[in-house]
C-alpha cells in the first residue's frame, strides 16, 4: 500500500464513524448509558473505547506519549461524544495527509496501556487503527438493533459506492 491508500482508508474510517454517529440520533441518554451485554458495559462505553483508541493510536503514529483512555463519564450524551470525535478525526486526517512513502516503513516503538512494549512498522499500525474501529462499530450495530434502532451501513463497500456515485455526478 502507498500513502494515498492510507488516505483512502482513513477517509473511510471517518465516513463510517460519521454514519455510526448518525445512527445514534434516536438513542436516548438512558439507552446510551444503559448496561447491556457486550464487550463493554454500555453503548457509550463501546463508543468511548473506539474514540479513545483512535486518540491513542494517533499519538503513537506521531511518536508522542499515549494519552490515557477516556473516562466514559465525561461523555454524558451522544452530542458530547460527537463533538470530541470531530476533533480527533480532524487531527487524524491532517496527520495522515502529511505521511510520505518512507514514513510507512518506519518502525514505531510504543508501550501499550498495560505497560508492554512493542515495535511494528507504521503501515501495520495504521491498518490496525482503522480495523480496530471497524470491529467495534460492528458491536455498536448489534447494540442499536437490540434497542430497536436501525443502523446505517458502514461497510467499506458502501463507502466506495457512495464515493464513486459522487465522482460520476461531478
Amino acid at each position: 500500500m502507498n500513502v494515498s491508500d492510507y488516505v483512502t482508508l482513513y477517509d473511510y474510517n471517518a465516513w463510517a464513524n460519521q454514519k455510526m454517529l448518525d445512527s445514534l440520533k434516536p438513542v436516548t441518554t438512558d439507552e446510551f448509558t444503559r448496561t447491556m451485554a457486550g464487550s463493554f458495559a454500555s453503548m457509550r462505553d463501546t463508543l468511548v473505547h473506539i474514540l479513545g483508541a483512535e486518540c491513542i493510536w494517533l499519538a503513537r503514529f506521531k511518536e508522542q506519549p499515549s494519552p490515557s483512555l477516556f473516562d466514559s463519564a465525561i461523555f454524558p450524551d451522544v452530542a458530547a461524544l460527537g463533538e470530541r470525535w470531530l476533533q480527533v478525526e480532524a487531527e487524524t486526517n491532517d496527520y495522515i495527509r502529511t505521511l510520505t512513502e518512507s514514513d510507512l516503513t518506519k518502525v514505531l516503538h510504543y508501550t501499550n496501556i498495560k505497560g508492554h512494549s512493542y515495535s511494528l512498522p507504521r503501515w501495520q499500525a495504521l491498518h490496525h487503527g482503522a480495523n480496530h474501529s471497524t470491529y467495534h462499530r460492528g458491536q455498536v450495530v448489534t447494540l442499536l438493533r437490540q434497542l430497536g434502532h436501525p443502523a446505517r451501513e458502514t461497510d467499506m463497500l458502501y463507502f466506495y459506492l457512495e464515493r464513486n456515485k459522487l465522482a460520476a455526478s461531478a
